[in-house]
């Protein structure tokens, strides 16, 4: 009988315990981006993003200029216009991703992404 209140307690834990949206969404993004720890991809890492001038992430080298030229200060609005369509938002850049075409799944990935910035 305690077996099976233990493992009935335990379901009931797991079943409420719900994954970060942000962080399934986000993982369209991993291929190229760290967002946990300052290590570059083939992208920059985003640990800290929001704030901070694009192109000016320490140790990448990769920017176009474009990204290094723009002034765009990341914030839910620069992310949201640059996540939605990035090389429309920004002509010029390197980001080969096509974008995120859900207003949801973009708010989503900022809010995960703000876990992540100081």
């Amino acid at each position: 009988m305690k077996t099976i209140l233990m493992a009935v307690a335990i379901v009931i834990m797991a079943s409420s315990v719900q994954a970060d949206p942000g962080e399934k969404v986000f993982k369209k993004c991993t291929a190229c981006h760290n967002i946990t720890k300052e290590k570059h991809k083939m992208g920059p890492h985003l640990v800290n993003v929001f704030g901070r001038t694009a192109g000016t992430v320490e140790g990448y080298k990769k920017y176009s200029k474009a990204i290094k030229a723009s002034g765009i200060v990341w914030n839910e609005e620069t992310l949201d216009g640059f996540l939605t369509k990035p090389k429309k938002y920004l002509k010029g850049t390197k980001m080969i991703f096509a974008g995120l075409k859900k207003e949801k799944d973009r708010a989503d990935v900022i809010a995960y992404m703000k876990k992540f910035s100081n």
